[in-house]
């Protein structure tokens, strides 16, 4: 069980580095915290898949010393769970603070012709495509783009688009049609009026359920590996060598 739970936490750490299509590889190739917090968990994970396997031939073989040390190994990952699951609690302000800092500079250095910074782009118009939102606050965070200042906001960006004329275009930025030489505002574009940041809170608020339910399922269980782990450690009877009979 505590093996299947170790492959569960190390396959998540692996998602996190390797997805390239969710808001996640937005944060993660943004940011250095999420892609330390991936590499944490995946040596968790290989942790508790160790601590897994070492508790199961203390367990058969009754040798108490591995029990013992999957136990204050289990300890260890239970505090450092709880330990960071208080800090972002605490610091979700912060965090979001943070989000929105990586988000801005994205949208006002966003160039399709950037080759260097074309899969962050093509991650962050696959999430305004997919949560139907324009920028991050909303739409009005594109005028802070340098491209669309020069084009007089007379072009906007694609993926935000509610028009079924650029259901095809995924990146990049379309015309307005407007005449030449004119002005505009993003009020004139035809895109989402809500911004991501209500969209990721949203299926935030939609999956905290099943969110919670995962966190305090792995808690349980690293409970009860805890408790079991110590019952078996104690009715392990060591041999006394004082009632050998000398030769």
């Amino acid at each position: 069980l505590f093996q299947i739970l170790g492959a569960v936490i190390l396959g998540f750490g692996i998602w996190i580095l390797a997805d390239k299509t969710s808001f996640i590889a937005v944060l993660q190739m943004s940011s250095p915290s999420l892609k330390t917090a991936a590499y944490v968990l995946v040596g968790v994970g290989a942790l508790t898949m160790l601590m897994g396997f070492l508790g199961c031939i203390g367990a058969v073989n009754e040798i108490r010393c591995l029990l013992g040390l999957y136990f204050t190994c289990l300890m260890v990952i239970l505090i450092t769970q709880v330990s960071a699951g208080l800090v972002i609690y605490f610091q979700k302000e912060k965090l979001k603070e943070e989000v929105a800092h990586i988000i801005e500079n994205l949208i006002e250095n966003y160039d399709p012709l950037k080759d260097d910074q074309r899969n962050l782009q093509d991650v962050w118009d696959y999430v305004q495509r997919q949560v139907a939102c324009c920028g991050w606050t909303g739409a009005q965070d594109w005028e802070n783009n340098r491209i669309l200042i020069n084009q007089s906001m007379t072009e906007y960006p694609c993926s935000c688009s509610n028009s079924s004329n650029n259901l095809q275009v995924d990146s990049g930025f379309c015309k307005l049609d407007v005449p030449v030489n004119s002005t505009a505002t993003y009020a004139d574009w035809p895109v989402h009026e809500q911004g991501c940041t209500d969209g990721v809170e949203n299926w935030l608020k939609d999956n905290l359920g099943v969110i919670l339910g995962v966190c305090t399922g792995v808690a349980v269980i690293e409970l009860l590996g805890m408790i079991l782990s110590i019952s078996l450690c104690k009715n392990i009877h060591s041999e006394d060598y004082t009632k050998v009979p000398k030769s």
